[in-house]
Formats: structure tokens, C-alpha cells, sequence
């Protein structure tokens, strides 16, 4: 067994899927011929919301969007973000757009950029108020991230500009497929350290992560951690 490498990224984050075909789950939004899929193949992203339990994907899908997209993407949290980081994103997005003018035979960027907002819930009124007139015009393609229902969390006027996803919690069955894929690949798993799973382990871990994949990665990890220093 090879030694681990505990001073690289942890294996949920390298795992983290970089495109539609790696991304487990959502198939209503994201498999053939579904929304996502077809608003991401016609390069025609809308302001969205993303609504579902931590650990579905939300953060995941949006940066596969900006990435398959050729979007810049921005990613703030409403705990921490003000007006101030919301200005500057805008700031960034206009030169963006100015700057397209002389860069049109680009083909590999759409000079868009996306706003990714974690927990979008959490900003007032007034915040909210603030992002409309840029999602309005296009400046910024918002995807707002939350927990709660938007229809008691988010502005109507905001509300009403942005197209709403729901994202399911991960079953059982994806949460298999998520830990086998991260123990068979040898770039960016755990392929290079030659381990196996028992099935009655790989279902007590699929059902006991609470349909998180960061939770069943993060114990896969330590499991493998702790083994290789009990050898």
C-alpha cells in the first residue's frame, strides 16, 4: 500500500466533479434533454436558484456551469459578502462585457460572467434590492444558492427573474457510486493505494453519510488515514 499524502487537497475537494458526466445525482435537472443540460448546450444560462439540502451539489453544478460555459465565475457567501463585493463583481462584469468587442473570435469564452451566492437567504431586503438592476440588465448571471424555500426567502421582483431548481438530497445508490469512483481513480482518488470496501461497509457508509458525499468522502479518508498508520 502506498503511503498517503496528507499535505494535498482533501479527497472530497479533489473529487469534486468537473463536468455533467462526472456530476452524480439531479438527473431531472441535469440528465439528457433536462434543463441544465440544455440551457448549458445552448450556452443560454439564465439567472437561477438553486434550493436543496447541504451536500446536493448546488456549489458543485454552478461552477460546472460557468466552466462548460466559458463564464467567469465569482463565488461569495451572503454571510460575509456586502454591497462593496457585490460592486466589484458588477465592476468586473462591465469590463468583461466591454472587453468582448475586441475579443469576438473567442470561441472558448461567452464574456458572461456568473455570480454564484452561497446561502442567498441570509441577505436582507436591501442586499437583494441592490443585485436586481444588474440581474435585470444582464450584467451578472446570478446563481443563488439556499437551503430554504425562495419563495419566503428571496425578494419577488429578484424571485421572479431567476428560473428555481430543486435539488434532491443524494441517495444511497449515488453515494456508492461517489466513494467507488473516488477508490478506483489514481489521479485524484485513492486508486494508487490499492484499497477495498467491503459491501456491508459501503452500504453502512452510503446510508450513515445522510446523503452528503463530502460526509462519506471525509470518513473514507480517515479510515484510509488511520489504516495506513496502523500498518
Amino acid at each position: 500500500m502506498h503511503k498517503y499524502n496528507q499535505g494535498i487537497k482533501p479527497l472530497a475537494s479533489r473529487m469534486r466533479p468537473n463536468s455533467l458526466d462526472e456530476f452524480v445525482g439531479q438527473k431531472h435537472i441535469v440528465g439528457r434533454g433536462k434543463p441544465i443540460r440544455v440551457l448549458i448546450q445552448s450556452s443560454e444560462i439564465v439567472s437561477m436558484l438553486f434550493w436543496g439540502p447541504p451536500g446536493c451539489g448546488k456549489t458543485t453544478l454552478a461552477k460546472i456551469i460557468a466552466r462548460e460555459t466559458g463564464s467567469e465565475y465569482v463565488e461569495l457567501s451572503a454571510v460575509e459578502a456586502g454591497k462593496d463585493d457585490i460592486r466589484k463583481v458588477v465592476e468586473k462584469g462591465k469590463a468583461l462585457e466591454q472587453n468582448s468587442f475586441f475579443h469576438k473570435s473567442d470561441v472558448n469564452t461567452n464574456h458572461k460572467t456568473i455570480l454564484f451566492i452561497d446561502e442567498i437567504h441570509r441577505f436582507n431586503k436591501a442586499q437583494q434590492d441592490y443585485l436586481l438592476p444588474f440581474v435585470e440588465e444582464g450584467v451578472i448571471t446570478l446563481i443563488g444558492a439556499t437551503t430554504e424555500n425562495p419563495s419566503f426567502e428571496v425578494i419577488s421582483p429578484l424571485l421572479s427573474r431567476c428560473r428555481v431548481f430543486v435539488l434532491k438530497q443524494h441517495t444511497p445508490e449515488d453515494i456508492k457510486i461517489i466513494v467507488n469512483r473516488a477508490l478506483d481513480d489514481k489521479e485524484r482518488g485513492l486508486g494508487k493505494n490499492d484499497i477495498t470496501i467491503e459491501d456491508d461497509a459501503l452500504s453502512f457508509l452510503s446510508q450513515a453519510s445522510n446523503g452528503d458525499p463530502r460526509t462519506a468522502l471525509n470518513a473514507l479518508e480517515l479510515a484510509v488515514k488511520l489504516s495506513i498508520k496502523t500498518v
